[in-house]
């Protein structure tokens, strides 16, 4: 008998659309952008950024699952992301659901754009 995989919850709150008109010029906007470049500079996280866009939400273990790293590293990537606030993670019971920040990954877009 095969068991069938638990389907992940979408844990992660509605995101925030309102619009950001913070500037995309400018000292402020160079260090926000050289931020978020700095968490996607590592193949790993693009994939983990790419992985959760997927899925629109999505636990720790299922990430490793996916990807052929260790538990701690793909927990030590997600980190980086966390703190940089492209990703943001909800406590669900022993696990945590990880889940990618729209706003974020709109002001990325946007900065990269002004370029």
């Amino acid at each position: 008998m095969k068991r069938r995989k638990k389907p992940e919850p979408a844990c992660c709150p509605a995101p925030d659309d309102s619009p950001d008109l913070r500037p995309t010029e400018g000292p402020q906007a160079d260090k926000e952008l050289a931020k978020l470049s700095k968490a996607l500079g590592h193949p790993a996280r693009v994939q983990i950024v790419r992985l959760l866009l997927r899925r629109n939400s999505c636990v720790c273990g299922g990430i490793v699952d996916e990807l052929s790293l260790a538990q701690s590293t793909v927990s030590q990537h997600l980190k980086v992301l966390k703190q940089a606030g492209l990703v943001r993670g909800e406590i669900d019971g022993p696990r945590v659901c990880y889940c990618i920040e729209p706003r974020a990954l709109r002001r990325l877009r946007a900065l990269v754009g002004s370029l």
